[in-house]
């Protein structure tokens, strides 16, 4: 072990106290109000109980995190000023002194010690956040302002990990539960918003925490409004009703582009949409049947032939140019071109419903079955309409699909519970590079790992968790890249989840106003500034 600090260098390097400074550059604070109108509802303000963009979106108003992810997933300073790798298994954050929780009192290391033993402990939590905390093996405060974080391995991406990490209070916190964040109660953090209301499923009320380290926002209020149906999000925005919508319909893209009130943002998403299979179900489920209706004996997406063949029986780019409208490509894999780990050679599966019904014809299917997909009908763009687009493709080669369309709100519950055999997923790597997605989603789920947190499907496979386990370790960024495409070609070639298509994001934007369309989908004041004049 040397004294001397090992300066990490490529794409998420150590990021000085100097490059701080530009997080303190805020516009001037004017008395008004935003009024956002986002598709998909929060389900908490427990900024630990579930990692879902709606969630994190809205609680990031509330509460910083050690590092910040831009609106291109770059970590930035935040909590931390600076942080440098003291050796491969140890790093020191210096923390911010002039940062205050909403009630004035300071923040301490003391409160990120409080926050990393809670977030991977929230009791009934959907899918949680300790997937970013798995390799920290101990955690100490030097002194109020210093903390040490030593990993079980080397670990180059722990700042990256750490920007997903909400920091909360203890002494706001100690002893409180989800329900005490929904009714205000915890409510109390160092973001650039403080809570003025919280209406479940309807909205919530965020105002201008003028102490704010960042310096003061220019919204005095932001109304945070609910709006899962896309027409009236729409004709909320065209009528005044709101500065900002997300998750436009494609079906109106071209008339808001025509618009002269209204301006489209929109970036390359980092999200992607794919179909889930459960793994956990054996078999005698009633939407998995023979065409006479009764129940298989077996699951038939534990055999990769299956999955190849349903793959193959999807005409990706009718996806993206009919029902998508433009507003997505097909994908074979679940990152952006031009993502650290996007492996170009991974293509997404060509279609041969030919080559399909002889695939599962060899898997003991030469009739095939009958499937009901699950999907919701209010979270990601198009959802519905992608399932019952691909349970027609899925019929044409004897596997006749059906679809049961639910409210996200009444789909999440069933989907943790692993009740759903075929699902819409989708799921958006926040921090910009490969391993979210392999450790939260296609790793095997482990308590005490903290690993596959997000894996609501239970696919398992030890090689592809060695696979990654090795990229994660590796401090060089070329050899980590190089490790994370094997990765991502022997996923290709497993298929444990089908790809569809990667999204193009887009928000509604008033005239008057400029917006910072982010990778992450979130949606949030932060990103929204009056136009200049």
């Amino acid at each position: 072990m040397t004294d001397e600090p090992v300066r990490v260098r490529g794409p998420f390097a150590r990021i000085g106290a100097a490059a701080c400074g530009a997080l303190l550059l805020a516009a001037p604070a004017v008395a008004e109000t935003l009024r956002i109108g986002v598709g998909a509802p929060a389900t908490s303000l427990d900024p630990h109980f579930h990692n879902n963009g709606p969630n994190n979106a809205l609680t990031m108003h509330l509460f910083d995190r050690l590092v910040e992810r831009d609106a291109r997933a770059r970590p930035q300073p935040s909590l931390a000023e600076s942080w440098t790798q003291l050796s491969p298994t140890l790093w020191e954050f210096r923390l911010r002194r002039d940062a205050t929780w909403h009630d004035g009192r300071p923040f301490t290391a003391d409160d990120v010690l409080f926050s990393f033993e809670r977030a991977p402990a929230v009791p009934n939590s959907p899918g949680g956040f300790g997937a970013f905390l798995r390799m920290i093996a101990r955690a100490e405060a030097v002194d109020a302002h210093t903390l040490r974080l030593h990993t079980r391995q080397p670990h180059p991406l722990l700042p990256v990990d750490l920007g997903s990490v909400s920091i909360i209070a203890r002494h706001a916190a100690a002893g409180a539960g989800t329900e005490d964040y929904n009714a205000g109660r915890a409510t109390i953090g160092t973001g650039p918003y403080r809570l003025g209301e919280y209406r479940a499923g309807s909205a919530a009320v965020l105002l201008r925490n003028d102490a704010y380290w960042g310096g003061a926002e220019p919204w005095s209020r932001v109304d945070y409004r609910f709006l899962p149906n896309d027409g009236a999000r729409t004709a909320a925005l065209l009528a005044g009703d709101v500065d900002l919508i997300d998750q436009i319909p494609t079906s109106d893209l071209a008339r808001l582009r025509r618009d002269p009130g209204v301006t489209v943002s929109e970036v390359a998403s980092l999200r992607t949409m794919f179909l889930a299979p459960v793994y956990s179900i054996d078999g005698n489920h009633p939407q998995v049947t023979d065409h006479a209706g009764r129940p298989l004996p077996e699951n038939p997406f534990r055999d990769p032939r299956v999955r190849k063949a349903l793959s193959m029986a999807i005409q990706r780019d009718a996806l993206a140019e009919r029902v998508m409208e433009g507003a997505a490509r097909p994908t074979g894999q679940w990152l952006p071109e031009g993502a650290f780990g996007y492996n170009p050679a991974v293509q997404p599966t060509p279609y041969d419903p030919e080559a399909a019904k002889a695939l599962l014809a060899e898997a003991g299917y030469p009739e095939g079955f009958r499937l009901t997909i699950a999907t919701p009908n209010d979270r990601w763009p198009n959802d519905a309409r992608l399932s019952q687009a691909v349970a027609q493709m899925w019929t044409r080669i004897g596997v006749r699909s059906g679809v049961e369309a639910l409210p996200y709100a009444a789909f999440v519950p069933r989907r943790t519970r692993q009740e759903l055999p075929m699902q819409m997923a989708a799921w958006g790597s926040s921090t910009g590079e490969a391993i979210n997605y392999l450790v939260s989603i296609a790793g095997t789920y482990d308590r005490a790992r903290l690993s596959g947190a997000a894996n609501m499907w239970r696919y398992s496979d030890p090689k592809l968790d060695e696979m990654t386990a090795r990229a994660a370790a590796t401090l060089d960024d070329t050899g980590r890249e190089a490790l994370l495409r094997e990765a991502v070609a022997y996923y290709a070639e497993t298929m444990p989840y089908i790809q569809l298509v990667q999204l193009t994001t887009s928000w509604g934007v008033r005239k008057g106003l400029t917006h910072e369309p982010r990778m992450d989908e979130r949606t949030v004041a932060m990103g929204v500034r009056p136009a200049p004049r």
